[in-house]
């Protein structure tokens, strides 16, 4: 599998959103929709706002693949699911101080359990 670049890492990571389009079954790419995404050192975590709900989170669970746009870069990714309750903790952490500006009740929906379920760590593919 290939590594994030330290500058990939950089401006994925720093981006207030990522656009992500999870692939279908057949190979073909849902409409692009915007997610928050964090960065836990030398890895990038994304969450879906709706939990199991999420459209593009069902998609994006079945296949394990999607490509993203963030900070200028358009990437192919694996998708991991992360279920690890340390590195949940720290990605609570990178999400609430990402983005309390956005206030309490959008911060507390992505740190809640519904949506901690659905986190995937995202692998560059080559």
């Amino acid at each position: 599998m290939a590594s994030w670049t330290s500058d990939e890492l950089t401006r994925i990571g720093t981006a207030d959103e990522l656009q992500i389009a999870p692939v279908r079954d057949d190979g073909t790419p849902r409409t692009p929709v915007p997610i928050w995404i964090v960065r836990d050192g030398d890895d990038l975590y994304i969450r879906s706002y709706r939990g199991t709900d999420g459209t593009w989170y069902r998609t994006a669970r079945a296949s394990h693949h999607a490509h993203i746009t963030a900070g200028g870069i358009d990437k192919d990714v694996a998708l991991a699911e992360e279920n690890d309750p340390g590195v949940n903790d720290r990605i609570d952490a990178a999400y609430r101080t990402k983005y309390r500006r956005y206030g309490g009740t959008y911060v507390a929906t992505m740190v809640a359990a519904q949506a901690r379920a659905t986190t995937f760590k995202l692998l560059p593919r080559p």
